[in-house]
Order: structure tokens, then sequence, then C-alpha cells
């Protein structure tokens, strides 16, 4: 049994698959011609799903057919090729296609997780007594998407990451004229007004000093999109090392979620019209 529903691993394998270099059975530089069998990488890629689902390690989900040895080489050969980013990048364009994507709404956020493994991308949490943890910048639109991610440390503040996650708008095709940010007041100062007016986006900051709303207004999807991150166990408890495989797993959930709420949304969408039930007089 896969560890994530047909609907969502069959359409996202596909799209993976079709951005793989495609590679010989058989290692071309063997003396003899002949070496062992290449492990297909459909076979990799599900055991890299388990991973990210379950948050074990490599060694606990290897199997007679795939060591963890060689989930950890393909894994930083993907990772190194960006292809999570950009299987991220086909999702949005198919949901934008289909439904459109609410881009006068955006929210940022981010959120601090674990990581006991230290690492490029981790830092001391302040919330965690020191301990080392890991921080995701999310930019989202109006009905919670994540657009972009960015990775860094738990002890860096979320003001200078707003404009790295920013940045990530310039995969899109199109914005609209006005464009709304709707931030917590943790960005509020001037560097992060100066950024806005520099983007021509208005900013709506909640200010310091001021008590929070009981509702968060339009910022409130950002934090749904962080709950629904969370429930991959690894992003709630990193333990990779290299940035790049970090952010590999960063963007490989987050087109997860988009293609999740694609296939939700849609159904109710685009479905035939139910006729009229009539009941037959005698």
């Amino acid at each position: 049994m896969p560890v994530v529903p047909i609907c969502l691993l069959e359409p996202l394998w596909d799209q993976f698959a079709a951005l793989l270099p495609e590679r010989p059975t058989f290692a071309p530089t063997h003396p003899l011609g002949c070496h062992r069998r290449r492990v297909p990488d459909r076979v990799v890629f599900e055991h890299v799903l388990a991973a990210l689902v379950h948050g074990s390690g490599y060694e606990r989900i290897a199997t007679r057919g795939c060591s963890d040895g060689t989930i950890r080489r393909r894994l930083r050969e993907w990772a190194a090729a960006g292809l999570s980013e950009q299987v991220h990048a086909l999702a949005l364009r198919a949901y934008d296609r289909m439904l459109g994507l609410e881009l006068e709404e955006l929210a940022v956020d981010g959120c601090l997780t674990k990581a006991p493994g230290g690492g490029e991308a981790a830092g001391r949490s302040p919330v965690d007594r020191g301990k080392q943890g890991l921080k995701r910048s999310v930019l989202t639109e109006g009905s919670g998407l994540p657009l972009h991610l960015v990775s860094a440390g738990a002890n860096r503040h979320d003001a200078p990451l707003l404009e790295p996650t920013l940045a990530g708008l310039n995969k899109l095709d199109e914005l609209p004229d006005e464009v709304t940010v709707h931030l917590d007041r943790g960005y509020d100062g001037g560097p992060t007004r100066a950024l806005l007016a520099e983007l021509g986006f208005d900013g709506a900051i909640s200010r310091k000093g001021v008590p929070a709303p009981v509702q968060a207004g339009s910022r409130w999807v950002v934090e749904r999109t962080h709950s629904w991150m969370n429930a991959y166990g690894k992003l709630r408890r990193c333990t990779e090392k290299l940035r790049s495989v970090v952010d590999f797993y960063l963007f490989l959930v987050a087109a997860l979620v988009v293609l999740r709420q694609l296939i939700q949304r849609a159904r109710t969408r685009y479905r035939w019209p139910t006729r009229p039930t009539t009941r037959r007089l005698k």
C-alpha cells in the first residue's frame, strides 16, 4: 500500500519521471560490460516518499531491492538538479490553468521545526532551549497554496527572509496590478515597507504593541498551509544536513499540497450536471 494516495502518487511521478535524465541499466564503464542493474528510479522515489511521510531514517525504510546508500545517492542527485522545485512549478502552472491562482492576496510567514542533526540550514532555536532547529519561510496565495519556500536556521528573523521569499514570484507568468501582502507583526519595520514599496505591493502588516485580532484576516491561510506541511514527518523533524536536500523535501511537500488541492477543488468544479430525479406516477 503506498504511503500517499494513488491519485497523488501517479500524477506526481509522471511529472517527476519526465524530468529525469535517461540512464543505462548497466554501468557503461564496467570493464566486463556488465554490472549490477541500476535500481529503478520509481522504486527509489517510493522509498523517498516513505521517508518523507514517516520521517524515519533511510536504514529503516530500506528494502532488499533498495539500500539506504542507494536512497541517499539518488536523493542527492535529484536535489542537486532541483527536480522537486521544477515539479512544484509544474503543479502551480496546472492549477492556474484549471482553477486560477488567487494572486491579489498573498501571505508570508515562517515556521520553526526541529533539526536534531544540525546541518547547513539549521540554527539554534530560540523556542527550544537553544537546540538545533529549522525555519521555513512560506509564501502563499489567497487560498493557501504555497508559491515559494526559503529554508534558514531557526535563529534567523522573519523580516530578512521576506525578500528571498517574495523573489519566488518570478516563476509565475504574470501578477495582478494590485497585490496585497499580509504579514504579522514580526515584519513591522521600515525595511519591510521599503521592500514592498519597491516591488509595488501593498502591505497589510500587524502593528507592534497592538493586540492581534481574534481572526487573523487574510493571513490565516499561511498558518493552515504550515499545518498541512507539518503533517509530513521529515519536515517536523528534519535530520538532513545538506541544504539542497532540505529544499528538495520542502518543494516536494509543496508540490503535494498543490496537487491535493487541485484534485479536491477540480472535483467539484468540473463535474457533469446531475439530472433531476422524477418519480413515475402510476
